[in-house]
């Protein structure tokens, strides 16, 4: 079993950055693949960005790309997502997951642990 615990939302406004961590415990990360997703009030949740055990490969969300990086360092257990240029549509509960394979996904059904969520408001 892996345990996700997300930190690092808040409310920021537009144009602010934030970085979002998601901190493993129960097994290594280093055999998963990770990815982070969200959930606007209303909506479905839905892919941001994922990245591979190894770090080496990495996709984005077209919502997201060029604003938003995901990293991981694996001695930590611990993921990242830095988020750049915030905009109000990036107001969301945020969500770390982990899968049970070593390669990225987009696909949230493929993902296995899940993390409680942490709210990211941006403000115009």
């Amino acid at each position: 079993q892996v345990q996700l615990v997300e930190s690092g939302g808040g409310l920021v406004q537009a144009g602010d950055s934030l970085r979002l961590s998601c901190a493993a415990s129960g097994r290594t990360l280093s055999n998963y693949a990770m990815g982070w997703f969200r959930q606007a009030p209303g909506k479905e949740r839905v892919f941001v960005a994922t990245i591979s055990w190894s770090g080496g490969s990495t996709y984005y969300a077209d919502s997201v790309e060029g604003r938003f990086t995901i990293s991981r360092d694996n001695a930590k257990n611990t993921v990242y997502l830095q988020m750049n240029s915030l905009n109000p549509e990036d107001t969301a509960v945020y969500y770390c997951a982990a899968r049970s394979t070593r390669w990225a996904s987009m696909n949230n059904y493929e993902y296995a642990y899940w993390g409680q969520g942490t709210q990211v408001t941006v403000s115009t």
